[in-house]
């Protein structure tokens, strides 16, 4: 990575404005469900904590608009770090103007102030110059460690890192880091395992690495419109029209590049998805007219898992079926189990996947798990991430 590094920063009693992605999901009371966010970021806090720093952290909280909605406040996130970090973490209202201006001004060197949701201002997903201002206006320094924002050119992702001399964060140098190198220079044999609902969403990432994967492994809703492609009938099953067509190139560029694209032989399909509907295990040539696909099937996993365990380097993007429904969570489930037990280098890359390895409680079998969504998504494309294109090139 040739962006400058937190490590390259002299830090000591400068105030440090770090992007940090504190996008938690909370429950109807306002509790957090899952602090894996907040956790990531911790590393880069300590960094500067312990060398003399004023650690100024702003992110987004949900999608407020550009209006204040009291739900998505910080409190939470705020009281949440401070129990991680063990030491009192200021909080202001605001992310701007005078009341975090007077806060920042008192503070100490090792002092950690979160300012309020940067999305409660309109500014912020403009980006905004004025609004970049007076973030920037705060600090003497700029560190993003988002990851799950750096596709987003916002005012306190891409503005600020135009104002002040920036860097990236521990979190950002090992998503960039880890992930650049699985897209660039795999170990072989290369095994790519794409799901989820649409192939629309992963058109770019498939364009990207098919000519780089030895075996993509198709399961999810998307893998309907590839059985399409190839004459099948899929019944209800999720479908996209405008993308058969697509598809068939797809499966025809694969021959001719002896990557093994494989699909599912046999599926999950159900009358409806809901956890009390029936369900059935059929062949692929065998999808009645009046069901729909839910889950992979199990020959579909033990091809998926022998491929699997071929493998030196496993990306994993999207989940093989509805694996919020328990009845149609075995395909995900027995995946995620065969990657987290490989001996390969293991990436999941962010989203659902990320959800799923957390939910099983396999994450920390991974080689790595991306923080992003979008971010991560936009990245496996092998495009410029606005966000990390903003930060400082090293010297």
């Amino acid at each position: 990575m040739n962006k400058r590094s937190v490590k390259d920063l002299d830090v000591e009693g400068k105030r440090v404005l770090v992007r940090v992605d504190f996008n938690v999901p909370l429950d109807e009371s306002g509790k957090i469900t899952d602090d894996t966010r907040i956790k990531a970021a911790i590393p880069t806090i300590n960094y500067l904590i312990e060398r003399g720093a004023k650690v100024i952290l702003v992110s987004h909280l949900g999608r407020p608009k550009g209006k204040v909605v009291e739900k998505l406040r910080l409190n939470p996130v705020a009281q949440r770090l401070s129990e991680l970090l063990n030491r009192k973490v200021i909080k202001t209202d605001d992310c701007i103007g005078e009341e975090p201006e007077k806060a920042v001004s008192r503070m100490k060197n090792r002092n950690v102030l979160l300012l309020e949701n940067v999305r409660f201002h309109p500014g912020e997903t403009k980006n905004d110059p004025e609004f970049a201002k007076a973030l920037a206006k705060l600090a003497d320094l700029y560190v993003n460690d988002a990851f799950g924002a750096a596709h987003r050119a916002h005012a306190s992702t891409v503005g600020v890192a135009e104002i002040l001399p920036s860097a990236a964060g521990f979190l950002l140098e090992k998503e960039i880091t880890t992930m650049g190198k699985v897209i660039q220079n795999p170990e072989k044999p290369f095994t790519v395992v794409l799901g989820g609902a649409k192939v629309k969403d992963k058109i770019g990432v498939i364009e990207n690495l098919l000519e780089k994967a030895d075996n993509l492994l198709i399961g999810g809703g998307m893998a309907f419109t590839f059985l399409k492609a190839l004459g099948y009938e899929v019944g209800k099953s999720l479908l996209e029209e405008d993308k058969i067509d697509m598809a068939r190139g797809f499966l025809e560029k694969g021959k001719k590049l002896n990557t093994n694209i494989v699909l599912p032989r046999d599926v999950v399909v159900a009358d409806r998805i809901s956890a009390d509907a029936e369900h059935k295990t059929v062949d692929v040539s065998q999808i009645p007219n009046a069901l729909m696909g839910v889950d992979i099937g199990e020959k579909t996993v033990e091809e998926f898992v022998k491929y699997i365990n071929q493998s030196k380097t496993v990306l994993w993007n999207g989940p093989m079926g509805v694996f919020e429904i328990q009845a149609f969570a075995n395909g995900t489930k027995q995946v995620a189990e065969a990657i987290a037990r490989s001996n390969a280098t293991t990436i999941i890359g962010g989203g659902d996947s990320a959800a799923a390895v957390e939910k099983l409680g396999i994450a920390d079998q991974m080689t790595h798990v991306s923080t992003g969504g979008g971010a991560s998504l936009m990245f496996l494309e092998g495009k410029e991430l606005p966000a990390i294109k903003a930060l400082d090139d090293k010297e």
